[in-house]
Parts: C-alpha cells; structure tokens; sequence
C-alpha cells in the first residue's frame, strides 16, 4: 500500500470566517439600539451578532492547515497542524489505536451536522482526525465512512 497524505483547505476555512464576520458584523450593527428593558428578540440578534463576530475573528485568527499522513511502511499516523503559530506534529503508531469510528457532531434537529473520523487509543485517548481545520467531505457521512473504512485498512496490514 502506498503513504495516503489528506490535507485540509485552508482557503474554505479563511472563506468560511470572513462569511461569518461579516453576518456578525451585519447583525450586531443591525440590532445595536435594541430595547434594553428586558430579554427581546433585538438583544438576541445584538448577541448572536456578537458571537458570530467572536467565532469569525476566532477561525480567521486560528486558523490553520492540518496534514495527515497514514504511512504503512513506518505503521504510524502522522498529524501535522501549522498555524500562525507555529507547527504542532503528532505521530501516531498504528499498534496504539483500538478502534477506529466515525461520529456525528452538531445538532440533527438544526440541520448542521457534520462528521469527524475518531482514533480510540489503546490507553483511552480519543483523537479527532479532521478537527479543528476544514476539509472537503465534513458534512457528508458517506465521505468520512470512506476515510474511517481506508485506514482501517491500513491498520489491518
């Protein structure tokens, strides 16, 4: 088998905060004489404004690119994160993973769900694979399967 490398797109993610920003920036400004005598909805639209704005200037300042790297010859993943700042490596042995599965996260009832292919480590760690960082296939669970099932795989051999 050959090395399988997956790497996030950074540029959707920098799309992705700016869009938020900028419905924050729309709302906040939008509902910003709201009526302080109480709990209204303009204050909620003031808030959440507020939030996303908060999350947008988050993903644009943290953002990042993550690279994952499943080598057969070396029976190792290697998670590799580079942001602003600085780059975080992380090498996995493929003898250290117990299980293999992909989750939901989000809310079913508000339509945003999306998925995330998990490493049960033999010592009980849990390790996100395609998290923090924004790639293809995220809100597809047929996406993830494929990529929970191929390294799979990878660690059977």
């Amino acid at each position: 088998m050959d090395t399988w490398k997956i790497e996030s797109s950074p540029g959707k993610q920098v799309i992705l905060g700016w869009i938020v920003l900028v419905v924050g920036l729309i709302l906040a400004i939008g509902f910003r004489d709201f009526d302080s005598s109480g709990l209204t909805n303009s204050l909620a639209g003031f808030l959440l404004g507020l939030l996303l704005l908060l999350i947008g200037t988050g993903t644009l300042l943290m953002g990042g690119k993550r690279s994952i790297v499943v080598d057969p010859e070396a029976r190792r993943i290697l998670i590799e994160d580079a942001s602003r700042f600085g780059r975080k490596k992380r090498s996995i042995a493929f003898d250290e993973v117990g299980e293999v599965y992909v989750d939901s996260l989000g809310d079913k009832e508000g339509g945003s769900i999306s998925y995330d292919v998990f490493l049960k480590l033999k010592k009980g760690e849990t390790v996100s694979l395609f998290r923090p960082a924004y790639f293809e296939g995220t809100w597809e669970k047929s996406v993830m399967e494929d990529r929970c099932r191929r390294l799979e795989e990878y660690l059977k051999r």
